[in-house]
């Protein structure tokens, strides 16, 4: 059986990228029951529920090795959302997500921790091929993934309990991520 890679932190100028931990959970909660940062992340939850994702995506990082990473402002530490790798069993790849806290929003925090989460997980992660499930209204992540590189593939099927919840798929290549890499 393979063992998971160590636990990552990443930096970039801004930010710091690391796995949850318990200190995040009141920001994360609080990011839950903002109706229009939660809308397209399963929508607005009390915080027992987000309790769970958040437990979730902590056994994630210690089980597989991949995970939502807490991101933080570099300066002061505050808690600013969620990015990272996430492959849930029947997911239609291996994703880079994002959820951003509304004070975070509107600033370029989701795309500098985007840029590092892809560096990640083509570099050390080693996969060939990433994608971002984006619903078909959600304007704001498909600029972010349109500024990534990314382009929409189609519609795509989410496992249980998500069936229902229509999104898109949108991906690249390493070697596309590599041949367009605009920093």
């Amino acid at each position: 059986m393979k063992k998971p890679p160590p636990v990552p932190i990443l930096e970039t100028r801004r930010l710091i990228l690391r796995p949850p931990i318990l200190a995040d959970f009141s920001r994360w909660a609080e990011m839950m029951t903002d109706a229009d940062a939660a809308r397209f992340l399963g929508g607005v939850q009390p915080p027992e529920a987000t309790w769970r994702v958040f437990m979730t995506m902590g056994g994630a990082w210690s089980l597989t090795g991949v995970g939502m990473f807490s991101v933080l402002e570099r300066e002061t530490g505050l808690w600013l959302g969620r990015v990272g790798p996430w492959r849930p069993l029947g997911w239609p790849g291996n994703e880079i997500g994002w959820g951003l806290h509304p004070g975070a929003q509107g600033r370029g925090v989701g795309l500098e921790a985007a840029v590092a989460t892809m560096d990640y997980a083509f570099d050390v992660l080693d996969w060939s091929y990433v994608i971002h499930c984006i619903a078909p209204d959600n304007g704001p992540s498909q600029r972010l993934a349109h500024r990534l590189g990314s382009t929409r593939l189609g519609p795509a099927q989410l496992p249980p309990p998500g069936r229902e919840v229509r999104v898109d798929r949108w991906g690249q290549s390493r070697a596309q991520w590599r041949a367009t890499l605009r920093r």
